[in-house]
């Protein structure tokens, strides 16, 4: 029997440009897709450790504080005063541990729940259905390189009706050099990719015709080596693209073994069972065969497209992803014209049957994917199944929460890696106690749910809508929520589908993780206005969900306004005792187990804690902004993560706030022997170590001082800003001719209230 060959072809290599540390990962191969089974010992511990987080707890405060106050009464009003702040501190921190207990708790029931829906009832689904589904991938100064393995990740995907369109939201008309020559290169992304599809695209279209024309009689064994022959030539034609890509780093290896060596092992196994079938006398039928290529040609078609909504000036321009996804949406299923206007190009809209310039069909699924993303290659097929089981009609958005790139070439990376895996299981238990978020990376969306919540203004005489809401720079936890209020709900796929970067380095980590800080608290009271909402309908909404949804939301705030108290205040001894640290153990013990559950150390519970006191300033940082906002309205630039090879530079807030937690802590400690009070003395020293560690591992010393010296010194080489001002109204008029008069009216008018300054306005977008 001939077989597939066992090694494709070797990818081209190249070094990496990022050093590798010593202390990284060395592992590139994923996690399983399907979770293990967890045993019934597993599930009976996450339910004790909840247990016991809230009996130690309520021990703590029983004869601890309150026989304090039994037994010695108020003391005076500095001691009671004490007792209450750190009461409440502990009990927000206790609070999130539990949150977390019970979110993994749900985690693991739906993992021994789950059952993986066989290849062949995919096939006879999709067999009479063509639903359409259009791939969403926002991009703004990213590497091409990273673009195109997250463009050929989706592309791949088997799905009957599939159309991706890259959101370009670069400056359209860059006058550096590198910056138009990566900007060319990323646009170029869509043709390449629609011209490698084109050959093996038309190939298997031809032969499913073919075949749905043949007849409905078995196949001869001539007909069936045919059949095989599609599925070897598929796997050469991978075999291709794997020796064409060029590997410099872990996500490459991802990308050349996960999605195209998983697509070539699933094509390579399905010819070999189909040889073994037919020597052992089976007679492959008709519409299986039919099944079957049309995996071949919904696999390997697909529409590649680019979009730049900066080239239409009735768009809006405001610098946000969310933006950029309406701006698209808001298009879909409409025909246009383009009409040259002294403000640029503007889309018109035209009917049926007239002539047009840009038609973007409508869909009925999207999927948002990040720029930084993959997808495995039935993610498309296995969640639109999922949502059209009768039980999921009111689904709105399903998603796998995204995993890491295993093999990170740095600490950090490879730190930042384990918390977002660990992640992966929360958001699997929020989807157990209906408390799903969108969590943006990755994830399709019912179109019509979408309709339902879009929210339509006029600006400039442009209609803008907006699906997504972009007033925090959490926008897919505002959708969530908005989502919800209108009787939609959310699910998270209990499978590892989709991947995602995660930051190499302190400077890009900044970024992310206070953008993630940031819009929790402004949510929150919409959060309430939904409860209040679904009851009246009648719906059922339990206090899990609620206490889940409102953690998830507003405990950054709390955790690091609570851990600052703890790390600055000297509370007495009296108010510590071993019951706090006991209700603390299960969260930490728990913590430890998913870890090696992902496949990391247990000691890395550790190294997380001492990871996240050096990101407390970031923490903060984020969190105070949502105050800012909330008292002047007004929203907080969107800072997108880097997606770049080279390190990011920190902030000088940032890089100096570590060294300034090591100080005080040290400080403290000392203070605490001094007074004899060993308990705040040996937390002091605790963190002290694990901070100290952290921005060793973490940040690096020389990284550091680079950081310190460039912000210390980049204000020198600062550009003045030019054009400040506002230009005369005379300048204005000299400039206009006739088609800005007709256009705008009168140039004092103009000039006195710009149009659309939200459509129009400045491209460049800020970077933090």
């Amino acid at each position: 029997m001939p077989s597939s060959p066992a090694v494709p072809a070797r990818p081209k290599t190249l070094p990496s440009t990022r050093k590798r540390q010593w202390g990284a990962e060395k592992r590139t191969e994923p996690l399983p897709i399907v979770h293990p089974r967890p045993s019934d010992r597993r599930i009976a511990l996450a339910r004790v450790a909840i247990v016991a987080t809230v009996a130690f707890w309520v021990l703590y405060v029983v004869y601890t504080v309150i026989a304090e106050f039994l037994n010695n009464g108020t003391q005076s009003f500095a001691f009671t005063t004490q007792a209450i702040s750190y009461v409440v501190v502990v009990t927000f921190l206790t609070f999130s541990a539990l949150m977390y207990l019970v979110a993994r708790h749900g985690a693991l029931q739906r993992f021994r729940a789950h059952v993986r829906t066989p290849r062949a009832e995919l096939d006879r689904h999709f067999a009479d259905r063509s639903t359409s589904m259009t791939v969403l991938v926002p991009s703004y100064a990213e590497e091409p390189d990273v673009v195109a393995t997250t463009l050929w990740s989706a592309a791949l995907q088997e799905y009957p009706n599939l159309r991706i369109v890259l959101l370009v939201d670069d400056p359209p008309h860059p006058t550096d050099a590198a910056v138009a020559e990566r900007l060319d290169a990323t646009r170029a992304l869509s043709g390449a990719i629609t011209d490698a599809l084109h050959l093996p695209g038309a190939r298997f279209r031809d032969a499913l015709l073919q075949r749905e024309v043949a007849g409905t009689d078995d196949l001869d064994d001539a007909e069936t080596a045919e059949v095989i022959g599609h599925f070897r030539w598929a796997v050469r034609w991978v075999d291709q693209r794997i020796a064409q890509h060029t590997v410099s780093d872990h996500v490459d290896v991802f990308f050349v073994e996960q999605v195209l060596g998983g697509l070539r092992h699933e094509l390579a196994i399905t010819a070999d069972a189909l040889e073994s079938a037919n020597e052992e006398g089976y007679a492959l039928s008709a519409a299986h065969a039919v099944h079957l290529m049309r995996r071949l040609a919904w696999t390997f078609t697909a529409e590649v497209d680019v979009f730049e909504r900066k080239q239409y000036a009735g768009l809006s321009h405001e610098a946000n992803k969310a933006m950029n996804l309406n701006a698209y949406i808001g298009l879909m299923g409409g025909s246009y014209a383009y009409d040259e206007t002294p403000d640029g190009t503007v889309l018109r809209a035209v009917s049926f049957g007239q002539p047009a310039d840009l038609v973007i069909p409508d869909s009925d699924y999207l999927l948002t994917l990040d720029a930084d993303s993959m997808l495995l290659r039935d993610y498309c097929l296995r969640l639109v199944h999922s949502m059209e089981q009768p039980e999921n009609a009111r689904v709105a958005v399903t998603q796998t929460p995204y995993s890491s790139y295993r093999g990170a070439s740095t600490r950090i990376e490879r730190l930042a890696a384990a918390t977002t895996d660990i992640q992966h299981i929360l958001h699997q238990g929020f989807s157990h106690h209906n408390a799903t978020f969108w969590v943006g990376a990755n994830a399709v969306i019912r179109k019509r749910a979408l309709d339902d919540i879009v929210q339509i203004e006029t600006s400039g005489g442009f209609t803008i809508k907006r699906y997504v809401q972009d007033r925090t720079v959490i926008e897919d936890t505002e959708s969530s929520i908005d989502l919800g209020t209108h009787g939609w709900s959310l699910v998270n796929y209990p499978e590892r589908l989709s991947y995602s970067a995660t930051p190499p380095d302190f400077g890009s980590l900044v970024i992310q993780r206070r953008r993630w800080a940031n819009g929790g608290l402004l949510i929150l009271p919409k959060y309430f206005r939904q409860i209040r909402e679904r009851k009246a309908r009648g719906e059922r909404v339990t206090k899990t969900e609620i206490l889940l949804r409102m953690n998830y939301m507003s405990s950054i705030a709390w955790a690091s306004f609570g851990l600052v108290f703890l790390l600055a205040y000297p509370y007495d001894s009296r108010l510590l005792s071993p019951m706090v640290l006991l209700a603390a153990l299960p969260y930490f013990i728990a913590m430890a187990s998913d870890l090696r559950y992902a496949g990391y150390k247990a000691s890395d519970v550790l190294r997380i804690y001492g990871f996240n006191l050096i990101l407390l300033p970031v923490n903060l940082a984020g969190v105070i902004k949502s105050i800012e906002q909330a008292i002047t309205s007004k929203k907080i630039p969107f800072a997108r993560t880097p997606k770049v090879r080279n390190r990011t530079t920190t902030p000088l807030l940032y890089v100096l706030a570590p060294y300034l937690i090591i100080a005080f802590s040290v400080f403290t400690l000392w203070r605490d022997v001094q007074a004899e009070n060993w308990g705040n003395a040996a937390f002091a020293g605790f963190n002290a170590i694990l901070a100290l560690a952290a921005v060793i591992a973490y940040i690096g010393v020389g990284s550091s001082l680079v950081d310190i010296f460039y912000g210390l010194t980049n204000w020198l080489y600062a550009k003045p800003k030019s054009g400040a001002g506002a230009p005369a109204t005379a300048a204005v008029e000299a400039a206009a001719d006739w088609r800005t008069v007709l256009y705008h009216g009168a140039i004092h008018d103009h000039a006195a209230d710009s149009p659309a300054p939200a459509l129009a306005g400045s491209t460049e977008r800020k970077a933090s």
